[in-house]
């Protein structure tokens, strides 16, 4: 433990040093220290006392180590939060980075005191006086960011934003990382197994279609089977002037018929899911525990969507049958259930309330199929009886409106002409002028002072749109129109997070939230809460942008419990 109380004078508590094994001391006293019990036990009155603020650089990390052992951190300010709050966008929030940035001063690296690569040592085997030099010098750099950085906060009008949406995540979040969630170990050993065979299928198809074994792994293989062998062409190529074999061109190579990239993208799609989820989420249960307790990161998108990590679990995929499987391992434990709660087309509804598209707001105060709507105003077909094909072209619009698509972009998607792509985006425009409108004033507003705000005052710098390279710059203004509707939809999740732990207890109820991806939250219920816990969840979440922002569409929550979370989904 670490503490500063003013610049410059800082202190360091060891409480678990060890000698280094096979290396004796230089004297007996080396390694004196409080007991780890007694040294928590003063610590505790000081961390806990509602009169005493407690400043942190990722606050989260240390407020859920602390839980553990029954202390409760309060209250907090975090610096790398408000770093975020004041420069999300323009730079990294870490420490050191922070410290060279307004400081001008350099900390001591962590390698110089504990090594690097296979070499590098546990912290607790490092000798008393560098590790007191390190670890205080931590405190003493956050406590002097915290005097550069907070008096910011209401020079330039954000205090809001880090009071309501920053501030109070962390120990949110702690709470939810030492909870974790129950996989089933039996469920994903067979479903790593059935993704082996299948590999082995495809690589066998592969080889037949190439005519002899190559390695399925090696882009240099791949390439000159493709290319080289089979006289194939790509219009991308990489860096060095190789053509490409990323995904983006497999998909184009087997939009036009040929049936290797096929195979290529369904073998590495199951290698991917393989390593990353079947057999990281097995290694990843904890034995203490038997559950898997991702990391949440608070500051490292642009956003302020949240980012998980050690294991990532957001990118699991939604709509194919193996991401289904892997869901299905992440179970409620004995007599508990599972509740996903998720919020339906958020940035499409957000984009109707701020872009004020009539129509839209319509259909959504209707509860109406907005694909099927919009579908029936771009491509004049009436809704009812309308082919599923239609409804899908539209709801790709719809989407990629949202992300700033390219005529090229949808035309890849929906494998038509690109003339074709670009009449039904232009078709789109004419029908929602307002979305063309938004879309307009927030290239304008980004380029014009090189942020973008949401709807609760969150600012998205996006330097891209000052950039050199015309490609750069398109992709800050695709940026600076999605940047408004994802950080809203990022801000309005945050929001019912905040509020969910205390509104469930004042229920009375023992539902605790254990994961978020995206715009989803999914907790675990006692079996008897079912049908209570959701109607509480459902409430807080459509309520959330409230008091703030007044959205004129209504925010739908759908709300399910099952056994394990593809079922409740």
């Amino acid at each position: 433990v670490s503490l500063a109380t003013g610049p410059g004078e800082a202190c360091y508590i060891p409480l678990a040093h060890e000698p280094e094994p096979g290396l004796a001391l230089d004297a007996p006293g080396d390694l004196t220290q409080i007991p780890m019990e007694a040294a928590l036990a003063a610590l505790k009155p000081l961390l806990e006392d509602p009169s005493v603020l407690k400043v942190g650089q990722n606050a989260k990390y240390d407020l859920g180590v602390l839980s553990r052992y029954g202390i409760r951190v309060a209250p907090i300010e975090d610096t790398m939060l408000i770093s975020y709050v004041l420069e999300g966008g323009l730079h990294g929030h870490g420490m050191d980075e922070l410290s060279r940035l307004h400081l001008g001063h350099s900390p001591i690296p962590f390698k110089q005191v504990a090594g690097t690569g296979k070499s590098q040592k546990s912290f607790r085997y490092v000798a008393l006086e560098p590790a007191t030099a390190y670890a205080a010098e931590d405190a003493d750099v956050t406590l002097r960011l915290y005097r550069v950085l907070r008096p910011r906060l209401r020079q330039e009008g954000l205090l809001t934003v880090y009071e309501t949406l920053e501030r109070p995540m962390p120990p949110v979040l702690a709470a939810m990382e030492n909870a974790g969630v129950r996989v089933d170990p039996e469920r994903l050993r067979r479903l790593s197994n059935d993704f082996s065979v299948r590999m082995g299928e495809l690589e066998a198809e592969a080889h037949r279609l190439a005519g002899h074994p190559f390695n399925l792994g090696s882009p240099k293989q791949v390439g000159e089977v493709l290319y080289g062998q089979m006289g194939l062409e790509s219009r991308r190529t990489t860096a060095t002037g190789a053509q490409g074999t990323d995904a983006s061109v497999l998909e184009e190579l087997a939009a036009e018929g040929h049936a290797l990239p096929r195979v290529l993208l369904d073998w590495r799609q199951l290698s991917k899911l393989k390593g990353t989820y079947t057999d990281a989420l097995a290694a990843a249960i904890a034995p203490a525990t038997g559950r898997v307790h991702t990391s949440y990161a608070l500051a490292s998108t642009t956003t302020g969507r949240l980012s998980s990590t050690d294991p990532n679990l957001q990118n699991i995929p939604v709509r194919t049958e193996e991401g289904r499987k892997i869901r299905q391992a992440f179970v409620a434990d004995p007599g508990h259930v599972l509740i996903s709660a998720d919020y339906s087309q958020i940035e499409l509804r957000l984009l109707a309330h701020v872009g004020d598209i009539p129509q839209l707001k319509e259909a959504f105060a209707k509860g109406m199929d907005i694909h099927a709507m919009t579908a029936s105003e771009v491509f004049g077909v009436p809704i009812e009886g309308m082919p599923a094909e239609t409804r899908r072209r539209a709801k790709a619009i719809n989407f990629g409106i949202v992300y700033g698509i390219s005529a090229f972009g949808l035309a890849a998607q929906l494998s038509i002409p690109r003339d074709e792509a670009a009449d039904y985006i232009r078709t789109y425009f004419e029908r929602f002028p307002g979305i063309r409108a938004y879309m307009d004033q927030a290239r304008e507003t980004a380029r014009r002072q090189g942020y973008v705000t949401t709807l609760f005052g969150r600012r998205v710098h996006i330097p891209a749109v000052h950039a050199r390279s015309q490609a750069e710059r398109a992709f800050g203004d695709r940026a600076a129109i999605n940047a408004p509707l994802q950080g809203a939809s990022a801000d309005i999740i945050r929001r019912a997070m905040i509020r969910m732990p205390g509104e469930l207890a004042a229920a009375g109820l023992k539902t605790r939230m254990l994961l978020q991806v995206h715009d989803e939250l999914i907790f675990e219920a006692p079996e008897a809460e079912a049908a209570t816990a959701p109607e509480v969840i459902r409430r807080v979440m459509a309520s959330a942008p409230l008091p703030a922002v007044a959205l004129s569409v209504p925010l739908l929550v759908a709300v399910r419990a099952a056994a394990n979370w593809d079922d409740a989904h």
